[in-house]
Order: structure tokens, then sequence, then C-alpha cells
């Protein structure tokens, strides 16, 4: 298992990184697409849809994506039409109210109408992000999907360590409040080497602010905490639905939902950050 886990990893991460930077637009296009699909799936499974249902989810899904990505411009490698930004507004208020609210509630059998419609609000403004913030550089994709990794990383490794206190126990009980505050501990170091070491890659509404360097810290903070947010929400469906993982994709590591579910809420942030 843990063998399985090590291998899936590196050939993620090297897949990933070959791609990020010799694809071309179109061709990122098409793998986000794919992970889009393959994403589309899996969700149809919290809504406990069959092959069937399964399926047409996917394909709609995709299909939406991929019309909205040709027509902002984004899979020519454009940086995207002033347009996107209230789709990636109304992703950012789903996780500031929609999702703590459902986690709160925890319903126990959700509408299968309404899970579908959440899995658009929380996918298609994803697949957008990484195609806008790829366009803006590889780099810059790279950073804020690193935001994610140490926050991951470190809530992991301190909780581990120190965790007592259950963040989420009736959700993810692996989790605590000490994994937490380690999250956001390594994650204001990452933000302050960042906009020390990579200012270009730095957004501009915040670069060009008075003291930007807290403001950088205060945006990365807010990002870390998003990512616990999309992490919980995916476990909460997980549980509703009475999966232990989203898929089995991936060897070792789940489905495509399992890997991905952190960024989930901070690539859309990320992107309308980026248009102010």
């Amino acid at each position: 298992m843990f063998r399985d886990r090590v291998i899936t990893a590196i050939a993620l991460i090297a897949a990933l990184l070959a791609a990020l930077f010799w694809l071309p637009p179109i061709g990122w296009t098409a793998l986000a697409a794919a992970v889009l699909a393959a994403a589309a799936w899996e969700w149809a499974g919290f809504a406990r849809a069959g092959p069937g249902g399964r399926i047409l989810y996917a394909t709609a899904t995709t299909g939406a994506g991929l019309a909205a990505a040709y027509g902002s411009g984004l899979a020519e490698g454009g940086p995207g039409l002033l347009a996107l930004a209230p789709l990636y507004g109304l992703a950012l208020a789903f996780w500031i109210v929609g999702a703590p609210l459902w986690l709160a509630r925890r319903p126990a059998a959700p509408s299968p109408a309404l899970v579908l419609a959440v899995g658009w609000i929380v996918l298609l403004p994803t697949f957008l992000a990484l195609g806008q913030l790829r366009n803006l550089g590889p780099g810059t994709l790279l950073a804020f999907m690193g935001t994610v990794w140490v926050a991951d990383i470190a809530a992991y490794a301190v909780g581990r360590k120190f965790g007592r206190n259950k963040l989420a126990p009736h959700i993810s009980p692996g989790k605590t409040w000490e994994g937490l505050y380690g999250a956001l501990a390594a994650t204001a170091v990452y933000a302050a080497a960042w906009i020390g070491l990579f200012r270009g890659a730095t957004p501009a509404a915040v670069r060009d602010l008075p003291w930007s360097p807290v403001w950088m810290i205060v945006l990365i903070e807010a990002l870390a905490a998003l990512s616990v947010l999309g992490d919980l929400l995916e476990s909460a469906m997980k549980r509703q639905a009475g999966l232990k993982d989203s898929g089995s994709l991936l060897p070792g590591h789940g489905g495509i939902l399992d890997r991905i579910d952190a960024l989930t809420p901070v690539l859309p942030a990320a992107a309308l950050v980026n248009m102010v």
C-alpha cells in the first residue's frame, strides 16, 4: 500500500511538472478537461448515481467547462475574460458561506440534484482557474498549488506529532486543531519566502499595496484555511454517500477528488485575486 502511494505520487508529480511547463495551452486545456471529467464522474457518485448517470454528468460538466474555456480564450492561452469573475466570486461565496453550513448541518441524505449542483460550483471554477493561472505563468499556478501542499504536509506532520484536539471528529477524525495551526504557521513562512524570492508571481493587487508582505501573508493564510474546507467538504460528501474513497483511479491514493479536494477552493480564489 505504502509502496503504491509513493510510486503513484512520484509519477503524478513528474507528469504534472512536465505538462505544466511543456504543454501548449490547448494541450493543458485537454489535460485539465480529462481531470475535470474524472472528477465529475466521481462527484456523481456522491449523489449515488449509477454508471449511466455518472457518464451523463461527467459529459455535461466537461462540455460546459470546455465551452467556457474556449469562449473566454483560456484554451488559446489568453488571460481570461472579466466575465469569469462572477463565476469565481460565486465559488468563493460558496466556500465562505455554503460549505461551512453544509459541514455544520451534515445532511444525512441530501438531494441528489443539490449534490450535483454543488459539484458544478466546485469543479467548473477549478477547471477554469487551472487554465487562467497557468496562462499567467506556469510558476504562478505552481506557487498557488504549493500553498496547498505546504499546508497539507505541515498539518499532517504537526498533527501526527502534537495533535490532541480534533478539528472535525465526525467528518475527518484524523484532523486536529494543532495540525491546522501548524499548517498556518508553515504557509506564513511560505508566503514570506514567496514575496521575497518570487515577487513577479505575486498578484498585482497584493504586490502594489503598502506593506505588501503582510498582505501576502494574509492572502496565503486565507487560502490555506480554504484548502482545509475543501478537504473537509469532500470527506463529508464521501461519508454521506457511504464511500471510503472518491474513486480507485490512483493506486494507493483513491480517486482524483481525493487528490484535488484542497485545491478546489484555492485555485478559483487565486484566479479571482489575480483579476483584481
